[in-house]
């Protein structure tokens, strides 16, 4: 098969995989002539760092023929798909050619699993290995890892990936038991806590480091830290929403208890896609694409707001978000006796409950009233939405004048997804 119809089979089939983000990684360029590629700046998947950069990942399987026989994946063994599979030399000449040609900055590769779980490992490593040892190269690198692969080889792969990720795949035991049986939930587990436990103990290794001067000419300066990174981006995972019955008050319950067992820098939620050939257990229609988005802004609320997962969805809505509003518009509602919220005393807890407010334009209000009380142009200057802000807060120039208004209900256009 040639190489140009093994990319189009094997980034098609990676598409499904949505825990493809490429922050936290360390700053490493090659100014200077030293190396090949950068992980900085602006450069065929496109991910968005926290300050808004986009960088673009090549997005591809290793081989999208696979052992397992997950119901849900479009390239389980039973899935009569065209089947490709890249060489370890053809994934590494393609990451560096599709750099020279300024497509990309960064490499996601992932894989079904061929032989074994450690011999897919092996390969996907080796690629990490010879794009940093053999070719200098400093853009960022996404490894999805496999679960079942003896511990050494997740242990070697943090230590050329800025990014790991092994996927939870659904939101319960039962429901991955039912649509993927061969998966190991234990296996699953053991390797998220094998990888907190080194991102944690190369953290700790840099800090101890950084923390001893050196002298130089008499002069006592700051250690430049020489311990190695482990997957300094930390790691993820990703649920698929839909492929069950589960509702989204036990999907935003798993994802706290990921998040606070395994300190994951981010759950990702994947609608579910229908396949061709599918079981008969799989439903037949997707399901909306805007309870994946709600998924989403509820884990912003749990990850920034300090909102709790059984705070977040409502109590009449049958464990199930709202899909006519935000989350955080929608808890305000069903909680009057918490607003108006004064503006000029509450503390930043409470104001950032407040729908409207972000992260940031609560601490700018938060600096702004040290210096005098607020009022209502000071909204307008720090651009917030005024009319979604004022029914819940008051100030010295503004008290709301009775309940918010109701949410409008959402009306589909005809053919819309949602």
């Amino acid at each position: 098969m040639e190489l140009k119809t093994k990319l189009a089979v094997l980034a098609d089939a990676a598409k499904y995989d949505a825990s493809c983000a490429s922050s936290g990684g360390v700053a490493r360029d090659s100014v200077g002539g030293r190396g090949i590629g950068s992980n900085e700046g602006t450069g065929i998947c496109h991910s968005y760092a926290p300050d808004g950069r986009c960088i673009s990942l090549l997005k591809i399987l290793l081989t999208n023929y696979c052992q397992f026989d997950c119901l849900y994946c479009v390239n389980r063994a039973t899935s009569n798909v065209q089947r490709a599979r890249f060489t370890v030399d053809e994934v590494v000449h393609l990451t560096l050619d599709f750099y020279r040609r300024n497509c990309i900055e960064g490499l996601f590769l992932s894989s079904g699993i061929i032989r074994s779980p450690d011999y897919t490992m092996e390969q996907v490593v080796e690629v990490a290995r010879r794009l940093r040892e053999e070719h200098d190269f400093r853009g960022y690198i996404h490894l999805k890892t496999i679960p079942e692969a003896a511990p050494d080889l997740l242990a070697r792969a943090g230590l050329y990936a800025d990014r790991l990720s092994i996927n939870i795949e659904l939101p319960t035991v039962a429901s991955l038991q039912s649509l993927a049986p061969e998966k190991d939930v234990g296996a699953i587990k053991r390797s998220m806590a094998r990888l907190r436990v080194h991102i944690d103990e190369a953290k700790e290794a840099r800090r101890e480091v950084e923390a001893k001067p050196i002298t130089v000419f008499g002069n006592a300066k700051p250690r430049r830290a020489e311990a190695p990174h482990f997957a300094a981006a930390g790691q993820s995972t990703q649920m698929i929403v839909g492929a069950d019955a589960t509702d989204d008050a036990t999907i935003l319950a798993t994802s706290a208890q990921l998040y606070g067992s395994y300190d994951l820098k981010r759950v990702y939620y994947s609608a579910f896609s229908p396949i061709p050939h599918a079981a008969g257990n799989l439903p037949l229609k997707a399901p909306p694409l805007v309870r994946e988005h709600r998924l989403y802004q509820a884990d912003w609320l749990m990850r920034f707001y300090g909102f709790e997962a059984r705070e977040i969805t409502p109590a009449a809505g049958g464990g199930m978000l709202s899909l006519d509003e935000d989350p955080k518009m929608a808890w305000a509602r069903a909680h009057p006796e918490r607003f108006p919220i004064d503006l000029n005393r509450a503390p930043r807890e409470l104001l950032l409950r407040v729908p409207g407010l972000g992260v940031k334009a609560v601490d700018r209000l938060l600096a702004a009233r040290r210096i005098r009380r607020l009022r209502s142009d000071d909204l307008k200057r720090l651009h917030v939405p005024v009319k979604k802000v004022l029914p819940f807060v008051e100030m010295a120039d503004h008290v709301p004048r009775g309940p918010a208004p109701a949410a409008p209900k959402r009306v589909p256009q005809q053919g819309a997804l949602f």
